[in-house]
Parts: C-alpha cells; sequence; structure tokens
C-alpha cells in the first residue's frame, strides 16, 4: 500500500483542540483517497481510538436518516476528555460513494431498508474496509487502543491491534433512524 503522510497541524474545534494529520492512500486504479487522523496532544499509550467513516449527509449536513453526525459528535467529545484519536476514512456511504448512498436513498424512500436498498444496487450491506485504519496506528506506534465502536466487523479487522476494550457508542434514536437502527442491530450485527 502506498500512503503519502502530511505535515501535522493544529486543529481548533468546538469540541476541544486536536492536532490534525492526513493520509493520502494510492488505489491500485491509480485514485487516491484522503483518510484523516485527529488526535489530542499527548496520546496516551492507550488511547482511545474511533474510527469513523465518512457520512457527508449525516457529518456535514445534519441528516436524521443515520446516526453517523450525532456518532461524530459523541467521538469527537469523549476522544477529547479521554484522549486518543478519531480515524476518519474517505468511505462515504458505506463505501459506495456519494452518487449510489444518494440511490440508496431514493430506494429507502420507497420502501427498502440500509442493506436491502445496497442489495438492490448490486452492493454488499457494507463495502468498507480497513487496513488503512492499522496503517495510521502503525504510523503512530499505536499497538493498543480501547476502541469506540458498535461495530463488530470494525473490531474483527483490526487484528494487528490489541484492542483491550470496546467503548460503546450510545446515541438516541429520531422517528427518521429508528428503523435504520433496528437493521443495523438485526442484519449488521451492531452492538447496542
Amino acid at each position: 500500500m502506498r500512503v503519502e503522510i502530511s505535515n501535522i497541524a493544529n486543529l481548533p474545534t468546538r469540541f476541544g483542540a486536536f492536532k490534525i494529520q492526513s493520509f493520502k492512500e494510492y488505489l491500485p486504479d491509480g485514485c487516491f483517497k484522503e483518510h484523516l487522523a485527529l488526535f489530542t496532544d499527548p496520546v496516551p499509550d492507550t488511547p482511545v481510538v474511533r474510527v469513523h467513516s465518512e457520512c457527508l449527509t449525516g457529518d456535514a449536513l445534519g441528516s436524521r436518516k443515520c446516526d453517523c453526525g450525532e456518532q461524530l459528535e459523541y467521538a469527537l467529545r469523549f476522544i477529547h476528555a479521554q484522549g486518543g484519536m478519531l480515524i476518519y476514512l474517505r468511505q462515504e456511504g458505506r463505501n459506495i460513494g456519494l452518487f449510489n448512498k444518494v440511490n440508496a436513498y431514493a430506494l429507502q424512500d420507497q420502501g427498502l431498508d440500509t442493506v436491502a436498498a445496497n442489495h438492490q444496487l448490486g452492493f454488499s450491506a457494507d463495502e468498507r474496509t480497513y487496513e488503512m485504519v492499522e496503517t495510521i496506528l502503525d504510523h503512530f506506534g499505536i499497538t493498543r487502543i480501547r476502541l469506540l465502536t458498535n461495530n463488530p466487523k470494525k473490531i474483527e479487522s483490526l487484528e494487528g491491534i490489541e484492542i483491550v476494550e470496546r467503548l460503546p457508542i450510545i446515541v438516541e434514536p429520531n422517528p427518521h433512524n429508528e428503523e435504520y437502527l433496528q437493521v443495523k442491530k438485526e442484519q449488521m450485527g451492531h452492538l447496542f
């Protein structure tokens, strides 16, 4: 895997002060994805780590159809208080891309759930991968983490990292995402 790493910069946020660094992952097709690490200074020996996949609609636009924006905010507050790192992976729409995600939303508007919509478009329920996480953690010399997640796939995928504790992310459902959260629990095995 070819990766280019940016310099470190300060990033003051409404959640507190962080450092930020970008990781440019070159893909086999000649394209690239730019991922981020936001971290406290210092990073503890066994930091809290949140692996968060990009969700433009939830993270930036405040969509109520998912819980992504609320999870991101919860994670940033928690990490700032406890010390650690948020790894922001550019894997929009469970890695089907923004265009396909909007098409999946349209199918959901017609009554399909999030998994069925992905399948209708020819994708699996979740196309994300997590190899980049280990690359980023290795860059920082981190081998043991407290993982902030509800997703068992993230736990299973981090084979080279010792997860000493799984910390749940608890966000309140709303009328627009109750079914979505139920599908994540029942069909995707998320730990709520």
